[in-house]
């Protein structure tokens, strides 16, 4: 997005607006501007409050917005620009009317400094996924259950992706999510936490692990990986694994969902930490 100032208001499809539309479904736009558009109450709410950047915050300039809505435009995080209420639902990709507010906001750093050396996980791998949706699940049950990072390796769908912010309900900005090329990347984090004594364990959930996840002891600092939803983890992350560890199944199901297996890996973290503090 140019840095000129910012027009009031907004009524026709011009430039500035195809920019904006071109976040929607365009990731490379995205990584070329650093910017992303955020739909709906919760995730603009939870963008402010964990200090995503945001560099225009979109308004359909009705006169009797609603209380969040009247709260935030009486305080604007960045400037403001009236759209009309055609436009705004373009954006907002509604069929029922044009939403209250969008946000603007710049890309968070894929920097692995973004996680605290100090951290005990724990810490989540998603390798290769290719459903932006079950990024944001998997974000927002990483945010609901404790984990102190996401991080998206590989070739992979776009945590940024409008549709992966909303299936996190902005939960992607309450924890760091990161991209990153490879398992080597991650790796040599773990490496460098292990080399200051802290004895991180890297544990891959296969449906052929051979051993069962609850027996696994997760209590320190972990790494779970959750491998691809069709293929699994890559070879690099398998050779990188500590130990695989499989979710037994009963019933005609092949498998699980891998935002679901990550789901019930960070449950079984969590249910293993709180028994061991009591």
């Amino acid at each position: 997005m140019s840095r000129r100032p910012l027009p009031a208001r907004l009524e026709r499809r011009n430039a500035l607006f195809q920019q904006w539309q071109s976040l929607l479904t365009n990731r490379t736009k995205r990584t070329r501007t650093g910017e992303m558009l955020v739909q709906g109450v919760r995730p603009i709410t939870q963008a402010i409050a964990h200090g995503v950047e945001i560099r225009a915050l979109l308004s359909d300039g009705r006169p009797t917005p609603s209380r969040w809505a009247r709260e935030l435009l009486a305080a604007p995080p960045a400037p403001v620009v009236v759209l009309t209420e055609e436009l705004m639902a373009e954006l907002g990709e509604r069929d029922d009317g044009a939403p209250e507010l969008l946000a603007v906001a710049a890309v968070p750093d894929d920097d692995l400094d973004r996680i605290a050396p100090s951290v005990t996980g724990p810490v989540v791998v998603f390798d290769r996924p290719t459903g932006p949706g079950n990024i944001g699940s998997l974000a927002r049950t990483a945010d609901a259950l404790g984990a102190d990072a996401l991080l998206i390796t590989g070739h992979s769908a776009d945590p940024w992706d409008p549709a992966a912010v909303r299936a996190s309900t902005g939960s992607v900005f309450a924890l760091p999510v990161l991209r990153l090329a490879s398992h080597r990347e991650v790796m040599a984090w773990v490496h460098a936490r292990r080399e200051e004594g802290r004895p991180w364990r890297v544990v891959g959930l296969d449906e052929a692990g051979g051993h069962e996840l609850a027996t696994e002891d997760l209590t320190g600092p972990t790494l779970i990986v959750v491998g691809n939803e069709t293929i699994g983890m890559s070879a690099g992350w398998k050779e990188a694994c500590d130990v695989l560890a499989e979710i037994p199944m009963s019933g005609s199901a092949s498998s699980l969902n891998a935002a679901v297996a990550g789901s019930i890996a960070l449950y079984e973290a969590r249910r293993q930490r709180h028994r061991s503090a009591v």
